[in-house]
């Protein structure tokens, strides 16, 4: 539409001034008077021109305003429609995410609850586990602490221990070492006298002191540093007396050794009494060895060990005794061997000389044979 304006403008600008130079060349020829005449007409054609040019602009400011006015509207309405369709594409898209989340939320969920429900199924049967465990650490307190029953515990402990090291003629239970005493000790390692046929045992008993042990325990649960050194102090007299005790009731040389062993069961109370220097003075004063389950174990390898030496030397004299049986039986087989070498090889000579002389002569009298019977033929074909 601007284009068609221009244009007009153009054409209107055209006329006039082909109007004006063509006034001005006839003005020339003309009169004065008639020059006014042109002018004016001139005016008057420029001023209808601009009218019409300005009525055109009108008209073409209308109709820009109208089609401005229609693709406004046309614009509206297509951002309308766009906004709609955008707004109905959104509320697709968020439903389907609405449930696509839902799903997926409702998945996560069961799959968090069942695994809720199986971990809290596994604590519900670990809470069993352990009030089950709870109750086997109760009666086990309760079993030690009954002096008996941890007397009981160390003697069956010691006693799996023997089992598994020694066979059952190394060692015996509830011996009395002590010549017309009543009192016995709970196993006795039996070893080898100085005579033949004798026999020197080697005691061994098992002591638990618990409830002393568990005092220094929760002492030193505590740290009180008072606390500690009381129940140490009382621990370790407990375990002079018990050594003493096993002196006094089953050391009795020559029956038996002149040590004893005392057995503690657990490796905590072991090293507890090692640490404070028990071990050398039960040695030196009531002849007592301690032993844990650990050093137990050496301990009775090591006297294996010795029971397999001493078998060695008590069985060397008849190893000898039959080897040179078994010497005198080869010489004797030699004396065969050689003697049956002898008569075979004469048995083979004599073979080879009657398989000569005989075959010799079997083969002259086949050949004497053999000529008889030319003979015989020859005499026939003469007749």
């Amino acid at each position: 539409m601007l284009e068609q304006v221009l244009l007009i403008l153009l054409v209107l600008m055209s006329a006039a001034i082909i109007a004006l130079l063509w006034m001005l060349a006839g003005g020339v020829r003309r009169s004065g008077a008639k020059t006014g005449e042109y002018f004016r007409l001139y005016n008057q054609s420029a001023v209808e021109t601009q009218k019409a040019i300005a009525q055109q602009q009108d008209a073409l400011q209308r109709a820009v305003a109208q089609q401005q006015d229609a693709r406004l509207k046309a614009l509206d309405e297509n951002f309308s429609r766009l906004r709609q369709e955008n707004a109905q594409q959104i509320e697709n898209i968020r439903k389907t995410v609405d449930e696509k989340l839902q799903d997926t939320l409702e998945t996560k969920l069961t799959q968090s609850f069942g695994l809720v429900n199986e971990r809290l199924e596994q604590v519900y049967k670990g809470l069993g586990e352990m009030q089950t465990i709870a109750s086997n650490v109760g009666d086990l307190k309760k079993i030690l602490s009954n002096v008996k029953t941890r007397g009981i515990l160390g003697e069956v402990q010691l006693g799996g221990i023997l089992e598994q090291i020694l066979s059952p003629e190394q060692y015996e239970e509830n011996v009395a070492t002590r010549p017309g005493s009543s009192e016995r000790v709970e196993f006795a390692v039996k070893l080898p006298g100085s005579g033949a046929g004798e026999t020197v045992y080697l005691p061994i008993d098992a002591k638990f002191p618990g409830d002393t042990y568990s005092a220094l325990q929760e002492a030193y649960d505590t740290g009180d540093k008072a606390e500690i050194e009381l129940a140490r102090k009382r621990l370790l007299t407990r375990i002079a007396s018990e050594g003493k005790d096993i002196c006094d009731k089953y050391i009795a040389v020559p029956y038996t050794t002149d040590f004893a062993v005392m057995f503690l069961p657990f490796e905590g109370l072991y090293a507890e009494v090692v640490r404070n220097g028990m071990i050398e003075m039960l040695q030196r004063k009531y002849r007592v060895t301690i032993a844990g389950p650990t050093t137990m174990a050496a301990l009775l390898n090591s006297l294996q060990m010795g029971f397999n030496t001493l078998a060695i030397e008590k069985r060397s004299n008849e190893v000898w005794k039959l080897l040179a049986s078994v010497r005198s039986e080869f010489d004797t087989f030699a004396d065969v061997l050689q003697s049956t070498q002898h008569r075979l090889n004469q048995a083979n000579a004599d073979l080879d000389r009657l398989v000569g002389v005989r075959t010799r002569q079997i083969q002259r009298k086949l050949r004497n044979v053999s000529e008889m019977g030319n003979e015989t033929e020859q005499k026939n074909l003469d007749e």
